[in-house]
């Protein structure tokens, strides 16, 4: 029997720019991604399916529109197929909030904090090829490390709302656990050395946080399928 299986995209990733907004409406559809969320759950909490879709949907772009960019869109040709959030921790309050995710030091790292990717390319590798451009662009704009909070699926009962991630997606990348009061759902960090050439930390708009640098490419993993 003959198997055929589709070849693996030809990724371009880039921060999510305001020329960028219509690619991820299209990435995102009606529903926001999940529910509604349009990446608010981070900054209000399960607040934000109390609240009109279309009310998260301009709060986020307000904030695509201000600057720094929140996240990296990944595209097959020209066509949107995955979204990366990535910020400073301190752009995202409801982590503090909540006691799963406590701080560990007082560095100012950054946080990729969920995912989103398009139905036909799941299961690809999409989020592997995403956290490797995060680890990218994290690193050249002076982050001294970068976290992640994603599911333990190997643990009993562990959630099938992926939308943070796979805990083995991230060790492949170099992440390790630095906080595991749920085992189900750890801290997880890489640290980041700096490249040669890289700025250190500068305060944004935003409060306090390196800026993103205007592209970051990604090219062929060889990490394992993610989702």
């Amino acid at each position: 029997m003959t198997v055929t299986t589709r070849p693996r995209p030809r990724l371009t990733i880039r921060p999510l720019t305001p020329d960028l907004w219509t690619a991820l409406e299209q990435l995102f559809g009606p529903n926001g991604a999940c529910s509604g969320c349009w990446c608010m759950y981070w900054r209000i909490g399960s607040g934000y399916y109390r609240r009109p879709h279309e009310q998260n949907r301009a709060d986020f772009r307000s904030m695509v529109r201000r600057g720094p960019p929140p996240g990296l869109l990944a595209f097959d040709g020209d066509t949107p197929v995955g979204w990366c959030q990535l910020t400073p921790r301190s752009a995202l309050p409801r982590l503090d909030a909540n006691p799963r995710y406590p701080r560990v030091d007082d560095r100012p790292v950054w946080s990729i904090s969920c995912f989103f990717v398009r139905r036909g390319y799941r299961e690809q590798g999409i989020s592997s090829r995403l956290i490797a451009a995060a680890v990218k662009v994290a690193r050249d704009a002076g982050a001294p490390a970068l976290e992640a909070y994603p599911v333990d699926t190997t643990q009993p009962e562990s959630t099938t709302n992926l939308f943070t991630g796979r805990a083995s997606t991230f060790v492949k990348a170099g992440f390790r656990t630095v906080v595991d009061r749920n085992p189900r759902r750890p801290v997880m960090r890489r640290e980041l050395s700096p490249r040669k050439g890289s700025r250190s930390p500068s305060r944004s708009r935003s409060g306090g946080s390196p800026k993103p640098p205007p592209s970051a490419r990604a090219g062929r993993s060889s990490a394992s399928r993610g989702s």
